[in-house]
């Protein structure tokens, strides 16, 4: 598992519930935990610092990494996703966007193109990409960040046909791929729930092995974020399985919590008095955690 990317899921799943910052011995103490080495840590989160994902403080002696406003509204957007169990009702709008970005600024093209398909927007054809959910916020951000305004057009519309709604789905994402993907989680998941469920009701699961499984397992299902677009139920096929892993994710997360947060706190309060200046994260009030 790439360093950067199980920095940024410690960061949405535990740090930033526990003030947002964190000293850089605890971030590589919990690493550690996973096989990530010190170099590989420092590097990583000197990497995201100059990406503008985090920033940094001096307390002392010591260095503290801190989610930057980008980071955390990128959090807060992952996190909205990662944890909606239902999709959402479609109000019958398409949003359309459309831009002719000259070749001279190909890499910001790119960039967009990227933030684009994680946002949940497909291609319809080229230079053309469309959503059925509400991104006008999304978009305009975007618009802002690359400074784009003069090659874009956005469009919310409805669909006359000739066809039905379901054929530009067709036409902008793979759904069997995004399917096949979600099988591929509940085969595997699925066993490892029932096998560490028993374990965790025995008392055969320390609290650091709880805090592996349950990094590991937001990890992997934050994956879906950049494959799966969260189309409303309107517009899903009708053997969809992205409900029933949404499913199985929450009830394994609900086993790994407590004591995966238990691990967690004895680390951070290593390096970490900020700990003892913030309330504490309650995982009972965790959207998974309220029925």
């Amino acid at each position: 598992m790439n360093t950067r990317s199980m920095i940024f899921t410690l960061y949405g799943d535990y740090i930033r519930h526990y003030g947002n910052k964190i000293w850089i011995g605890s971030l590589i103490r919990l690493l550690n935990e996973f096989g990530h080495n010190d170099q590989a840590v420092r590097a990583a989160i000197s990497r995201m610092l100059k990406q503008g994902w985090v920033e940094s403080e001096k307390q002392g002696n010591k260095s503290y990494y801190f989610l930057s406003d980008r980071g955390s509204t990128r959090m807060e957007e992952a996190a909205d996703r990662i944890f909606k169990l239902k999709p959402e009702e479609w109000d019958g709008k398409w949003r359309i966007l459309m831009y002719t970005i000259p070749e001279e600024i190909r890499n910001i093209r790119d960039e967009l193109r990227k933030e684009l398909v994680w946002s949940g927007f497909g291609t319809f054809s080229n230079s053309c990409w469309v959503s059925p959910n509400n991104l006008g916020k999304q978009v305009n951000d975007l618009i802002n960040k690359y400074d784009i305004a003069e090659y874009v057009d956005f469009f919310e519309a409805d669909y006359k046909g000739p066809h039905e709604s379901q054929r530009l789905v067709e036409k902008s994402w793979d759904l069997h791929d995004i399917n096949e993907k979600y099988k591929e989680f509940i085969s595997e998941y699925s066993q490892k729930y029932i096998i560490d469920k028993n374990k965790i009701h025995k008392g055969e699961m320390t609290p650091a092995e709880c805090f592996v499984e349950r990094t590991k397992l937001v990890h992997e299902y934050r994956k879906f974020l950049f494959v799966d677009p969260g189309l409303p139920e309107e517009l899903l096929p009708p053997k969809w399985l992205g409900s029933h892993a949404a499913s199985l994710f929450s009830e394994y997360y609900k086993e790994l919590a407590e004591p995966a947060s238990t691990f967690f706190e004895e680390v951070f309060s290593e390096g970490n008095e900020i700990l003892h200046k913030n309330k504490k994260y309650d995982v009972l009030n965790h959207p998974l955690m309220i029925d």
